[in-house]
């Protein structure tokens, strides 16, 4: 897969079947889609593209409510390269994008990119003031030699599978219908740093995991999770959360107790791939209180994912 951040450096053969939005966890809607694209393309001897920008459009139209990433534009290129896509396309989005009409950004797009099929929902615009509706391209499709096509949603349980619904299971901790949606494990990676050692004093030490702060971070809790170093995939029991039975209004931490493992690991990158929510995190009078519940916490992840295919 080909990976562009300046439309005018591509240099392509073959004419290209594109799609354009933020695609943002790769969920199974993207998914069914691109792979829709890649069996026409294949089928008409034309390339597969697909164009997003970094960082999303909310973080310069809505500075103070951006929107959470599901992924990060690492993860993203590594899923839709499994998928298949030709060429990935991730543009900066700033102020001077942000003004950039429909129309002057649609023909960067045809002269550089050749385009020659353009796939896009019914409710799909772009450009300033979201003119670029799918009539306006259609119209400039005529003018430019491309044609629009119309690709109906995926649905799960009657609803439209989007980004929006993921993050909002993953705030309620449904990590479980989130995964659905995502066709794979929600999951946060990150360099596992220092803590406070509380875990390791306890006898159960945890991987304090060091995760960008624009990521969607489930509710607060505890789960049963996988943890992945490299290829390697161990079980797990992760705590997300201020750890109140200690502090009270602490920083929010994710922390993975990885069972039947000791190894030292700081520095490492890790992957939690969260399967399931076990409880509330609560706050504990008696440090042997905690000790038996997250014994109990633990041996429930066990069965857990025991009984994951």
């Amino acid at each position: 897969m080909e990976i562009i951040d300046d439309l005018p450096s591509a240099n392509l053969n073959s004419d290209t079947i594109l799609t354009i939005g933020a695609f943002d966890g790769v969920h199974r809607g993207h998914q069914h889609l691109i792979q829709q694209m890649v069996e026409e393309a294949r089928q008409t001897k034309r390339l597969t593209g697909l164009i997003t920008f970094y960082p999303h459009p909310s973080a310069v139209l809505s500075p103070y409510n951006p929107t959470r990433y599901l992924s990060t534009p690492g993860e993203k290129a590594a899923l839709l390269e499994r998928l298949g896509l030709d060429i990935l396309a991730i543009l900066p989005f700033d102020q001077d994008m942000a003004q950039t009409s429909a129309r002057d950004f649609v023909v960067l797009v045809s002269q550089h990119l050749r385009l020659a099929e353009l796939w896009v929902g019914e409710d799909f615009a772009l450009g300033r003031g979201r003119k670029g509706d799918v009539k306006a391209l259609r119209a400039l499709g005529q003018e430019l030699g491309f044609t629009v096509r119309i690709i109906e949603p995926l649905t799960w349980q009657g609803q439209i599978i989007s980004s929006t619904r993921i993050r909002s299971l993953l705030l309620k901790g449904k990590v479980r219908q989130a995964a659905q949606l995502l066709g794979r494990y929600p999951s946060l990676a990150g360099e596992v740093v220092r803590g406070s050692q509380r875990g390791h004093c306890l006898g159960f030490p945890t991987a304090n995991l060091e995760v960008r702060q624009e990521r969607v971070v489930p509710a607060d809790g505890i789960y049963a999770v996988y943890a992945r170093l490299g290829e390697e995939r161990r079980r797990g029991v992760a705590n997300v959360g201020v750890r109140p039975s200690f502090e009270l209004g602490g920083q929010r931490t994710v922390e993975v107790h990885i069972l039947d493992f000791a190894e030292a690991i700081y520095g490492c990158d890790l992957v939690a791939e969260f399967v399931e929510r076990l409880r509330d995190e609560r706050r504990f009078a008696e440090v042997e209180e905690l000790k038996a519940q997250i014994e109990q916490d633990i041996a429930q992840a066990r069965h857990i994912l025991g009984e994951e295919k």
